[in-house]
């Protein structure tokens, strides 16, 4: 198990189209993927937990990736951060 904070850098934070990518993203890992943020913990797979999370610009949120590609999932939850939600 590895985990991570990532910070939402765009200044929309996560709505609709953002936390569809990380949800897509997200699924695509055969780990199980967690957010935290404040006392919320949520599924970052489902787009509708991602959306709940309410992060906006500059939020800090602890990400936990278990299981057998844990390192390639937290690397490219990462890179998606670091690009603001761009492919």
């Amino acid at each position: 198990m590895i985990s991570r904070d990532l910070e939402v850098l765009n200044r929309a934070g996560i709505h609709a189209r953002p936390a569809s990518e990380i949800a897509k993203m997200a699924s695509s890992f055969k780990s199980d993927i967690f957010f935290e943020k404040e006392s919320m913990r949520i599924n970052a797979k489902s787009i509708m937990g991602v959306i709940t999370l309410g992060a906006t610009y500059r939020s800090k949120i602890h990400c936990t990736c278990s299981g057998p590609d844990e390192e390639e999932a937290m690397a490219a939850l990462s890179a998606l951060f670091e690009r603001r939600f761009e492919q």
